[in-house]
């Protein structure tokens, strides 16, 4: 079969999967159908051109079965939503650590139910836990927690989280083998300094647990994250490297093969089977059989032969982000890559053609589909995979000879530290870049935004590879430089010209963040940042656009990541540092992170007071050593801030009602505020007595525009309206400023209201 019909194959049978797997209730009729027509067809035309046609149908009804075979047990498991479960399930993915701090992995259920009441289910769930040792890949673990059952067309039929969990049954075999291997590896990468230390593990094995949270941000702005998860390259690189051997050995072409694909399973086994990992090991298999059968073909027939056979076998791996993403890219490489490569020849050196070829490839092609479903796209990243190419496979190969010496310690270490470097160069080029003004465009992902990308990239393309078409030649430069002026109005706004954008004159001002709070204040030439946000990208860019440099005092009023997890952008540019009561060694961490950039450590506590140019600022919470609120929400540090300029705040951080009213009790709220950021962005869990005492005319809340948390309620916004707020909100406004002018409070937002 050509490689045109096998990839069309390919592409129905995708489609079909994705509407079977959201709609599984038409998967039997549906079937049953296709391989009736299949049937006619056949009968009915004996003769001519309908093998294609035929082989879709029976195809597509295959994975309509695969479909309506499983689904009277994922529903008996989405029984359970909403309701405490126990279930005993066997591991199937690997571990990572998630921005909630859990342990997160995928499963197969063997029994599940009410505690002491499970029945034998066999299901896909996703668990999250607090991180344990042993939850490796071929161990069971038994879990108790609340059951939450997941939107259609995703693998996992419930997400169980775990209040309480135990290993059950470590793994066995060469699951155990594979897991003492890993971890030992990830032990030793681990000892080694930063930067690189936390990344050469998923380079390597695919574990990405010792990624930081900012790491792995800068690695998606970067366009580089594709490296932190095990890929085809990966797969390619072991089977090339153990056919060469076995061929430098003397092995004849059976034993080449043999020897590859066993190869190949230990691979997959010690990384886990991520999706990636299974469409690439497939398609490795086949190129290796056709070698073994002495008849090699194209690269699209056997990743598309890869492709249906998988979707056969798992339909729900056509809604999996990872598995398009690999396809696509592998499709990309192997079709658009040489076009490319002749265009970028007319314009530069060979050398740097093929080095700009691949990458370029990858990026035209998954661009689209990363806009389906992410907030930003990545500028920078042709030239950030130009920059990292070179080390990744280093690191990669020599990572992976450090995790199989593991029995020789001195050569693992040998091995670990060689690899170190590469994955160094590669961290370092993803927080540089990353950082660069425009280094992200951010875009509202969707079909429509796939569908702007996805003509831009046509574009670029169709200009690089310069068609027969004038026409198509002469509209594509016409997006290409219409596209080039935006990105360029952009990056100047956001870069050098970003402060002419804002009044100066503002004294107050509560950052777009997303879903979190950062809040700067300003007297004079110092200037105070309470709290971070979730986003080093994003605080950065609110930094550039107030002309802010230094932080003479930054406040963490708590460590959720909301409030802490863009902290990173202001590391070495800290003076002094005023925190809430840390609770988890990742707290103590950044405490430590900031210190080691000079920053001096504070904890706040009722009493503690100061300066900020001609402001004044006193810590109203929380109580020193309180046994009623040690660490969390109930402990956030509470700021009054006032004079000087500055009209007089009250910053409630995330403070729950019952704090609330303790605060109240103590009073220390004297009232007469002009503005008040508004405690836990604005949730239902508010004390009205308190805001009835601020009476502020001004409400600031920090909200994302996309938050599963229903902030701000209604009921937080009435309470506010009745005590004559006016409320502004970072999801509606963007970026806000304020100012005393003629003792009035002045505001300026980026956005319209509405």
């Amino acid at each position: 079969m050509s490689d045109l019909r096998t990839s069309l194959l390919a592409l129905a049978l995708w489609g079909a999967a994705l509407l079977l797997v959201f709609l599984p209730a038409l998967a039997a009729p549906v079937s049953i159908a296709l391989g009736a027509v299949a049937v006619v067809i056949v009968a009915l035309r004996r003769r001519g051109g309908h093998g294609l046609i035929v082989l879709t149908l029976l195809c597509c009804a295959a994975a309509g079965s695969t479909v309506a075979a499983a689904q009277p047990q994922r529903d008996l498991v989405g029984a359970s939503d909403g309701h405490v479960v126990e279930a005993l399930a066997e591991v199937t993915s690997s571990a990572s650590i998630g921005s909630d701090g859990r342990l997160w992995f995928d499963a197969q259920t063997v029994d599940i139910g009410p505690p002491g009441r499970q029945q034998r289910v066999s299901a896909p769930i996703r668990v999250g836990i607090d991180p344990i040792d042993g939850a490796d890949l071929g161990a069971q673990v038994r879990v108790t927690g609340q059951a939450k059952r997941t939107d259609a067309g995703e693998r996992a039929s419930l997400v169980v989280f775990g209040e309480r969990a135990e290993v059950a049954r470590p793994a066995s075999g060469v699951f155990a083998v594979a897991a003492t291997t890993r971890a030992d590896f990830i032990d030793r990468a681990t000892r080694l300094p930063e930067p690189g230390a936390g990344l050469l593990p998923g380079l390597a094995v695919g574990d990405t647990r010792a990624v930081s949270a900012d790491l792995n941000a800068a690695m998606l702005a970067s366009g580089l994250s594709h490296l932190t998860a095990v890929s085809g390259a990966n797969c390619m690189i072991v089977v090339a490297a153990v056919f060469w051997l076995v061929s430098l050995a003397g092995g004849g072409r059976g034993m080449r093969v043999v020897l590859s694909l066993l190869a190949l399973g230990a691979f997959v086994v010690l990384v886990t089977p991520e999706p990636s990992v299974v469409r690439a090991s497939v398609m490795a298999a086949l190129a290796m059989l056709t070698v073994l059968l002495g008849r090699p073909s194209a690269g699209l027939a056997m990743l598309s032969l890869a492709v249906c056979a998988l979707l056969i076998v798992d339909p729900w791996l056509a809604a999996t982000p990872g598995f398009a993403l690999s396809a696509a890219a592998t499709a990309a490489l192997l079709v658009l890559s040489r076009p490319l490569l002749r265009g970028l020849g007319r314009w530069m050196p060979a050398p740097l053609a093929l080095a700009l070829s691949v990458p370029l490839a990858a990026q035209v092609v998954c661009g689209p589909i990363v806009a389906l479903f992410s907030d930003q796209q990545s500028i920078i990243g042709v030239v950030a995979n130009l920059l990292a190419a070179p080390a990744a496979p280093i690191a990669t190969v020599i990572g992976l000879l450090a995790c199989l010496s593991a029995p020789l310690p001195v050569v693992a270490d040998l091995f670990a530290a060689a690899a170190w470097l590469p994955a160094a160069w590669i961290e370092t080029t993803a927080t540089v870049t990353a950082a660069l003004p425009g280094a992200t465009m951010p875009v509202v992902a969707g079909p429509l935004a796939a569908l702007v990308v996805g003509v831009l990239s046509a574009a670029i393309a169709i200009v690089l590879v310069q068609p027969a078409s004038r026409r198509l030649r002469c509209a594509s430069q016409l997006v290409v430089v219409v596209a080039l002026g935006l990105a360029g109005g952009r990056m100047l706004l956001i870069g050098p010209l970003a402060p002419m954008t804002a009044p100066g004159e503002w004294t107050i001002a509560a950052c777009d963040v997303g879903q979190g709070d950062a809040v700067l204040i300003r007297s004079g030439e110092r200037t105070a940042l309470i709290d971070t946000g979730p986003d080093p990208a994003a605080l950065q860019e609110c930094l550039t656009t107030t002309a802010v440099g230094h932080i003479d005092l930054l406040v963490l009023t708590h460590f959720d990541l909301d409030h802490v997890g863009g902290a990173s952008a202001v590391l070495g540019r800290v003076g002094t540092v005023l925190h809430g009561p840390p609770a988890e060694a990742q707290d103590e961490r950044v405490l430590q992170q900031l210190a080691s950039g000079g920053a001096r450590l504070v904890e706040g506590a009722v009493g503690v007071h100061g300066t900020l140019g001609e402001t004044d600022w006193r810590v109203l919470w929380p109580e020193r050593d309180s046994a009623a609120f040690p660490e969390g929400n109930g402990a956030s540090v509470v700021l009054e801030v006032g004079g000087g300029g500055v009209p007089r705040m009250l910053m409630l951080g995330d403070l729950s009602a019952a704090p609330q009213r303790r605060l109240l009790a103590g009073g220390r709220i004297a009232g007469g505020y002009g503005v008040v950021k508004v405690s836990h962005h604005g949730s239902h869990d508010q004390e009205p007595s308190l805001y009835a005492q601020v009476r502020a005319p001004v409400a600031l809340i920090g909200v994302g525009e996309d938050n599963d948390y229903g902030h701000p309620t209604a009921e937080t916004l009435r309470l506010l309206e009745t005590n004559g707020a006016r409320v502004l909100r970072t999801d509606r406004h963007g970026l806000i400023l304020l100012g005393e002018r003629n003792d009035r409070i002045a505001i300026w937002t980026e956005e319209d209201e509405g």
